[in-house]
């Protein structure tokens, strides 16, 4: 027999002594400080208030980004902007999928999405400005490119799910 199953076996005779038992904890995101995680994780249940954050961090690496580019570091310049845009797409790309498990739980999320419409909206206007005139863009074009498609695809899917979320319920006067 294989050592493993002859422990298996042995370990539910002996009471009290039970298989190996591991700690599943889930994978943080790459691109999220433990602090931020965190807090996505104490939001669990408020699926509004999980988007808001997704999108104040998308916001937070943004702005980042742009103070980098101001202000360039002496080391790994390059691959600090590149991470940042990765890490900004990445916030709103999750952003967005909580709109649409949001919508498939049929959970209220009215005001995820007018906030993720406006703030797509308000990113997609920065990152239009940097590709059109930004310092160093053959550092970080690929990237730029992505986050902007990233953006428009999440702007049309707030729209799209707009749309779809039933409508506020309206108060009648007796």
């Amino acid at each position: 027999m294989k050592p493993r199953i002859w422990f298996l076996l042995l370990s539910s005779f002996i009471p009290g002594v039970g298989p190996p038992v591991r700690a599943t904890v889930p994978p943080q995101k790459d691109y999220l400080t433990s602090v931020e995680a965190d807090k996505i994780r104490d939001a669990e249940n408020n699926t509004n208030e999980r988007i808001r954050l997704f999108l104040t961090f998308a916001d937070d690496r943004l702005k980042k980004f742009q103070y980098e580019l101001e202000h360039p570091s002496t080391n790994r310049h390059t691959d600090m902007l590149n991470s940042l845009l990765n890490a900004y797409v990445g916030c709103v790309d999750d952003a967005a999928d909580l709109i649409q498990l949001g919508l498939e739980k049929q959970d209220n999320i009215r005001k995820g999405i007018d906030l993720m419409s406006s703030r797509t909206k308000e990113f997609l206007v920065v990152l239009e400005k940097l590709s059109a005139e930004g310092p160093e863009k053959e550092h970080y074009k690929d990237n730029l490119d992505d986050a902007i498609e990233g953006t428009r695809d999440a702007m049309n899917d707030a729209e799209k799910a707009k749309k779809k979320v039933a409508p506020p319920p309206i108060r009648r006067k007796n």
